[in-house]
């Protein structure tokens, strides 16, 4: 009797994916194997995306657990990326095969069936040597590397193209010919103005530049970057909102008195203090750091500590600002009661302090460099077959291609951050250990870490109030499959899953059992909170820390990349010719600018979070929390589009239709 399977073939959707090579498959199931089956007239369907044939067998296979796939050259060698693989069997069991991997040589590739399987689950030799041949080969090609000594470890790759090519992105020459025009169009339009190494001498030549680039919240920054209230604004909801905490009691090197500021009806500190409208910002991460010299001219940088009061009418307002860390008679308190240019150039200098305690720590190594790690230690640790696989490779899309561009040509000793900001390649290293250092698993976690900083009242901002709800989301989804698969035992006794936990508190947190970072699990409600901090962190806080980059520090008065003037160290020498002399040449200015915007820029294969491309799962239960995800995260988005129709100032970052699935930029 002849069993026949129908088998269908499915493209990836990326360029290229299609060949005109033959393709070998061999079906492996329960009681038995077919033989090698050539599909027919692979060049007519393959590059259409789609094919389909029959394959006979003299026997029942039993239930089909894996697929055997070879390319053959016809003419000539050509890369294949199939998506996944459909067998219909005799029985009329469909059997599906995620597959989402390039195939580049003759060699045979085994894919297992879509079903998730935990190590425990594995029933037959032949699928437990399959698993295990597939980590080796992974660990093979996903190394680990040390970028800096004292920093998370990131994958071992020099270059781009030296990642395996499903972890590549597609849009390479896209980007680099943005990056190019933009330059281009810039340095045009600054070089017939006027040189690029000279001094900013008024405000009309940012507005000449700026005129170029803009977006609404930017030009919303240029008319009120130098107001007090949003200055405060900025740190509820601009690109670094999660530095604020409520202060309680002043810290003992910022002796701040009542009468140096002035609060509303004339209310002391301690009063404010005691009601909970008294927040703090400490730059204490850049204390000690040695600033850059730029073509020769020796940068500024401070560590300031900073007062905010929250008034009535619900406004945070800063209030007192001392530059230094230590207090001295050449480090004043400068206070909102301060002459005008004084008040103004102390502003400054924090919002240039922010640009580097940002981009180094909220932004690089709360992002990206925790997102390699975990990216890098999900593939050498997780088969495909698993169901954390599964549920996180989408989130983990193109972060490591981004990350080695970035070790290329961002953070490099020759990259543009070391060459433009206050903050060089020395410095840059010596600010990511320190911030390493206070990394801790509960500022991770969203909900802990606004109760950690006495932020949970505070009004108006949307970073929290939004932040909290994805949160639930995600974690609701992530709840949702891991208890499918697992009881608190099966998480004990995952081999695969404890190795990862382990390589990620080993190679991102060193080892550091203060971060209070888990290095095993023994619950299924601790593995999934880890998770859904995965996921959050490299979507959600990704996108609230990434995408407002050029909204924010487009307008360089409002977040300069560097000063070239030393802090004040007295009051009443200040005047608007000394911001002139302070703030970056236009060299420096002109880069941050086009930093910012390539930063800021959605991709054109943006992918945002809930939507899955590439289909992992295969059984009902993951299916249907995933549909729910995406329906909680379309009824959010509208309340979130609803609220910000009545801001001066929306909030969008953290709207599901703008986040990411993953740091993919």
């Amino acid at each position: 009797m002849v069993h026949k399977y129908k088998v269908s073939f499915t493209n990836g959707s990326c360029l290229g994916a299609n060949t005109c090579n033959s393709i070998n498959i061999k079906l492996v199931g329960t009681d038995g194997e077919s033989e090698n089956a050539e599909m027919s007239h692979s060049l007519l369907f393959l590059v259409r995306g789609y094919a389909y044939f029959v394959m006979s067998c003299s026997k029942s296979l039993g239930k089909l657990v894996q697929i055997e796939l070879q390319k053959v050259a016809i003419l000539k060698e050509s890369d294949w990326f199939p998506a996944n693989v459909t067998v219909r069997s005799p029985e009329g069991q469909t059997y599906y095969f995620p597959i989402y991997h390039w195939i580049t040589d003759d060699q045979v590739y085994v894919f297992r069936e879509g079903k998730a399987l935990k190590a425990s689950d594995e029933n037959l030799d032949k699928c437990k040597d399959v698993r295990e041949k597939e980590l080796i080969k992974r660990r093979e090609a996903y190394c680990w590397d040390t970028f800096k000594d004292g920093l998370p470890h990131c994958l071992k790759a020099d270059d781009p193209q030296d990642l395996p090519g499903e972890v590549r992105f597609s849009f390479t020459k896209e980007t680099q010919f943005f990056i190019t025009a933009i330059e281009g169009l810039i340095h045009q339009v600054l070089t017939e103005r006027k040189g690029i190494h000279e001094k900013w001498s008024n405000f009309e030549d940012f507005n000449h530049v700026f005129g170029f680039t803009t977006t609404k919240i930017s030009e919303h920054v240029q008319k009120n970057w130098d107001r007090d209230e949003f200055f405060g604004y900025q740190y509820l909801n601009g690109s670094n909102p999660t530095l604020i905490q409520r202060c309680r009691k002043l810290p003992e090197n910022f002796p701040v008195t009542d009468e140096m500021v002035s609060l509303y009806d004339h209310h002391s500190l301690t009063d404010e203090m005691e009601s909970g409208n008294i927040f703090l910002c400490d730059y204490k991460v850049l204390d000690g750091v040695r600033p850059n010299v730029i073509e020769s001219i020796q940068q500024h940088l401070t560590a300031p500590l900073v007062l905010l009061h929250k008034n009535p009418d619900d406004e945070l307002k800063p209030v007192a600002i001392q530059l230094k860390q230590q207090p001295g008679k050449t480090n004043p308190i400068f206070t909102q009661c301060d002459e005008k240019y004084d008040w103004l150039l102390a502003k400054i200098f924090v919002r240039s302090a922010d640009f580097s305690e940002h981009q180094l720590n909220a932004h690089l190594l709360r992002t990206h460099l925790l997102a390699e790690v975990f990216a890098v230690s999900l593939l050498r640790n997780i088969p495909m077959v698993h169901p954390l696989y599964k549920l996180l490779i989408p989130h983990m899309r193109y972060t490591l291609h981004i990350n080695v561009l970035a070790r290329q040509k961002l953070i490099s000793d020759d990259g543009v951050f070391s060459l433009i900001a206050a903050v060089g390649g020395e410095g840059m290293a010596k600010v990511l250990k320190k911030s390493l250092s206070s990394v801790t698993y509960r500022s991770l976690c969203i909900p802990d870490d606004i109760v950690d900083r006495g932020m949970e009242t505070i009004p108006n901002y949307y970073y929290r109030d939004d932040g909290l709800k994805l949160w639930g989301i995600i974690n609701r989804l992530v709840k949702t499959i891991l208890k499918h698969y697992y009881k608190n035992k099966e998480v004990n006794d995952d081999t695969e899953l404890q190795m990862w936990i382990s390589d990620i508190f080993k190679h991102g947190f060193l080892s550091n059992t203060s971060t209070g970072i888990p290095d095993r699990f023994s619950t299924v409600a601790e593995l999934i909170k880890f998770v859904t901090m995965v996921i959050f962190t490299v979507s959600a806080q990704h996108a609230a820390v990434n995408s407002g980059q050029f909204d924010y520090g487009g307008y360089m008065p409002n977040n300069p990349v560097t000063l070239q003037h030393p802090p004040p160290t007295q009051k009443g020498k200040v005047s608007e010719k000394t911001l002139f002399m302070t703030f970056p040449e236009i060299l420096p200015t002109v880069k941050g600018m086009e930093t910012l915007w390539l930063l800021s820029k959605q991709s054109s294969d943006f992918v945002p979070l809930g939507e899955y491309p590439e289909e992992h799962f295969s059984e009902e239960a993951p299916c249907k929390a995933i549909e729910k995800f995406k329906n909680d995260l379309k009824h959010l988005s509208s309340a979130i589009e609803k609220r910000n129709k009545s801001l001066d100032v929306p909030y969008t970052y953290l709207n599901p239709l703008k986040v990411e699935n993953s740091v993919a930029i």
